[in-house]
């Protein structure tokens, strides 16, 4: 498994500057940005993932559409205002390829809480872990990831653990928690 789709991402845990991640492509996702703009492009297995989970939701009938993917660190440097809903730069998931946001037009493609209860936030939390994606900032665990609730953004960590995390109920805070604890017993 690849460690960057598993690395934990956050103030305690940035991304340096310099950090670009390999194979950033544009594949086509329905995206509320035009063909060329950066925020359309992610890590390529992520971009696989998510235009996968994207179409399943197409053919029930949903529309998912990007609204932010790839985001740089000098890009990241320019939104950053304070707000708790703006990652400072090199703390963001976007700079690593493997962050998307997603809405849809129910709520006019805006990144807003009620975008959980439209038909796709609903089936989103009900499906993304079976594409590798996991709800990155649940409702409930801001004490824990320090970032308000998204129910827009995804990140993609790979079936197995994005699986894991849905069916304990972990943040990828908790989950590297739970494994530096069990490091440490072993050593103990």
């Amino acid at each position: 498994m690849k460690t960057d789709y598993i690395r934990l991402i956050n103030k305690e845990h940035p991304l340096p500057e310099s950090y670009v991640p390999e194979r950033l492509v544009d594949i086509g996702l329905p995206f509320d940005a035009l063909p060329g703009d950066p925020k359309r492009l992610l890590e390529e297995t992520a971009a696989q993932a998510a235009l996968s989970l994207i179409n399943r939701a197409r053919l029930e009938g949903l529309s998912l559409y990007g609204i932010s993917g790839y985001r740089s660190y000098q890009r990241q440097q320019e939104l950053y205002t304070g707000s708790p809903y703006v990652a400072a730069p090199g703390t963001s998931e976007h700079q690593s390829g493997l962050a998307l946001d997603l809405s849809c037009p129910e709520i006019h493609m805006e990144l807003e809480e009620g975008f959980a209860q439209t038909r796709e936030g609903i089936w989103l939390s009900q499906h993304a872990p079976l594409y590798g994606f996991i709800l990155r900032y649940p409702k409930n665990k801001e004490h824990i990831t320090r970032v308000p609730y998204e129910p827009w953004h995804i990140r993609y960590v790979t079936k197995p653990l994005a699986s894991c995390l849905s069916l304990t109920g972990m943040t990828l805070e908790e989950y590297y928690a739970m494994i530096i604890c069990g490091d440490r017993a072993q050593i103990l």
